[in-house]
């Protein structure tokens, strides 16, 4: 029987919360983290039965945010297309929980939190953590509001990992999953794209092993690491079509380093604005939990096997992939789905038409969007 929620559950759209949940939480890697706290937020209102909730999982930089006006940027939440009155995943029908991910900057524990043992920031004394630890952290979250199983998990990018490790970690409680534009493994490619943005941070003077003052962030090194992770969440279809190899305010080339081109323009204001609302600490932890993602690797490389348990508990999935993405390709989606046929699972995947690359699932995404509803329609 699930237990009733530890505190009232506000129906109100978009209610931001934080809780500390006291009890040390044991990581992947064997050491206890203490004083653990979540920021998330809520849409809609638990049923009697807390059989209606549906976590969303965000992606690298995202945050808990999802579908409300971001209170740092001021812009509307990062999913505000697909989750909302009206769209498929709809506050009038389901309880939606978005939850800023453990290493994250956005209210959770992370690097930049106080060290109980301390009171000093964690900077690179904070433990590493594995996405399989952020999904331990969530659901440390459900048990503090009374939710046992999930109607599902989504998740696009690093939140689609997270929601195949829910079903791999947490097979009972999770009935349905929708995993989006998403690995069940690093490939070295992304690993080595990943090592590019740590050592840009970490070569910038004032990162200072980490130890950096909150209002002297290694701004340069992060702004970098961005610029270059941003190349790959796009497509040279989508690049092409938007900037070609059109000037920036001239109408010759300049013959030095300045932004000529509009591509250089845009990536240097992707970097800009980043750094005024992530932290360089947490971008090295969170990207180190994704290069370390594999769910093969526990079972000698047997994918199939890590989704057994989710077939055997009736666990229904759906991949999406996109054409155009180069980071998480159509060919990896693929690789899980047959593992999870393997399995027994009940699994479908759909493959979508995009210029967009690996942005697309945050994009206009008709499409996708029926998919979502149609599914959970059928298996909410």
């Amino acid at each position: 029987m699930t237990a009733a929620p530890s505190q009232p559950v506000d129906e109100r759209f978009g209610l931001g919360r934080r809780v500390r949940l006291p009890a040390p939480l044991t990581l992947a890697s064997g050491q206890n983290l203490s004083g653990l706290e979540i920021a998330y937020e809520t849409y809609g209102t638990l049923s009697a039965a807390a059989d209606n909730a549906i976590l969303v999982c965000h992606a690298l930089t995202g945050d808990q945010h999802v579908a409300s006006l971001n209170p740092k940027t001021g812009k509307p939440g990062w999913w505000a297309r697909l989750i909302g009155p009206g769209l498929p995943i709809d506050p009038a029908r389901h309880f939606i929980i978005c939850a800023n991910v453990l290493g994250g900057c956005a209210g959770s524990t992370g690097p930049a939190s106080p060290d109980p043992a301390t009171g000093d920031r964690f900077a690179m004394r904070f433990p590493v953590i594995t996405i399989q630890d952020m999904v331990a952290a969530q659901a440390r979250l459900l048990d503090h509001l009374g939710i046992q199983t999930l109607a599902a998990v989504i998740g696009g990018s690093m939140g689609g990992m997270q929601a195949l490790a829910w079903a791999a970690y947490h097979p009972t409680r999770v009935r349905a999953v929708i995993a989006i534009a998403a690995a069940a493994r690093h490939s070295a490619q992304n690993i080595a794209f990943h090592e590019v943005g740590r050592q840009a941070i970490m070569a910038d003077p004032r990162w200072q092993q980490g130890d950096y003052a909150p209002d002297q962030p290694p701004a340069a090194g992060l702004a970098v690491a961005r610029m270059a992770a941003h190349i790959t969440y796009l497509s040279e279809e989508g690049l092409t079509s938007r900037f070609g190899r059109q000037l920036q305010d001239r109408a010759a080339l300049g013959f030095g380093f300045d932004a000529d081109f509009q591509v250089e323009s845009y990536l240097r204001h992707q970097g800009l604005s980043f750094v005024d609302r992530f932290d360089a600490n947490s971008y090295l932890y969170i990207t180190r939990a994704m290069d370390y993602f594999d769910l093969a690797e526990p079972h000698g490389g047997v994918l199939a096997d890590a989704f057994r348990p989710a077939a055997i508990a009736g666990t229904r999935f759906v991949l999406i992939s996109f054409t155009t993405d180069w980071l998480y390709p159509t060919p990896e989606s693929k690789r899980i789905v047959r593992a999870l046929h393997a399995a027994g699972a009940q699994a479908s995947f759909v493959e979508l038409e995009s210029p967009y690359g690996h942005d697309a699932f945050l994009l206009e995404a008709p499409e996708m969007n029926r998919i979502v509803q149609g599914f959970l329609a059928s298996h909410g």
